[in-house]
């Protein structure tokens, strides 16, 4: 995992020796109360970084710190003179004089600390582009719910990762509208879909994610959507132009002609 430092590539953190947090904003963290976050993550140590859907899980020598960034979280390793930004909300200083930096304009970012991990974790779905994601998999899981497609997609607990944009991007390429039910995607479906699936995330994470406002400049992914925010412009495919509708109260960008809706055909 790499973190912004504001240079090619961060360091890997681990076996950085915590020796305090500056907690800027209390409703960050979710769970201790800010004093006891403070006193249990002092001294300890990080032993290993992983991602869990959209989740970080920061291995410590007794707990895991966990981290949602949701819409407009960040994160900076900076020298521990920095001074905090407006939009700072939660710091880990280093004994090595660096410290991590959580910046969240829009405050939606919330933060744990745990003895066991799966008291968050524990619930979500499967990981997209894990070795237990199968195309029979997924289509099993399909073919056991009678929900639209796309909040099915989107439920954590179903699948673990995907996001609006990602979403609409996996069910254009595989040619599915979203308001199609699950129990009704075919086998040919299910593989494409599944196909879609990991082709969209792995391309996300090599461009580093979307920048689709002033919040997030990193990536460049928006450079690249087929489908998503691109109402009124012509579909790559067929020339159709691309519609926005809403599913599931999120915006949600179609081709009429590649994704013909379900009710009507």
């Amino acid at each position: 995992m790499l973190l912004r430092n504001g240079g090619p590539e961060s360091p890997s953190l681990l076996n950085y020796e915590i020796t305090g947090a500056d907690l800027y904003w209390d409703r960050t963290l979710e769970t201790p109360a800010p004093d006891e976050f403070k006193r249990k993550i002092t001294s300890q140590r990080i032993e290993e970084i992983e991602r869990r859907g959209k989740f970080l899980n920061f291995s410590l020598s007794d707990f895991h710190f966990l981290l949602h960034l949701r819409m407009s979280g960040d994160v900076l390793i900076q020298p521990k003179t920095e001074p905090p930004g407006k939009h700072h909300r939660l710091s880990l200083n280093f004994k090595n004089g660096l410290k991590f930096s959580f910046i969240d304009p829009r405050k939606f970012g919330r933060a744990w600390l745990v003895k066991d991990p799966d008291l968050i974790l524990g619930n979500l779905g499967p990981e997209p582009l894990s070795v237990d994601f199968t195309p029979t998999y997924l289509h099993k899981a399909l073919s056991s719910h009678k929900r639209q497609i796309k909040p099915l997609l989107m439920d954590q607990a179903f699948l673990a990762g995907l996001g609006n944009i990602y979403t609409d991007e996996a069910l254009f390429l595989a040619k599915i509208h979203p308001l199609t039910k699950s129990d009704q995607i075919t086998n040919n479906q299910s593989e494409r879909l599944f196909q879609s699936i990991r082709f969209v995330l792995s391309e996300g994470i090599r461009k580093n994610g979307a920048s689709i406002d002033w919040v997030y400049r990193g990536g460049e992914f928006q450079n690249y959507f087929r489908i998503y925010s691109r109402k009124g412009e012509r579909c790559i495919d067929c020339g159709d132009l691309i519609e926005r509708v809403i599913v599931g109260q999120r915006s949600t960008f179609i081709c009429p002609t590649c994704q013909p809706d379900p009710v009507v055909n």
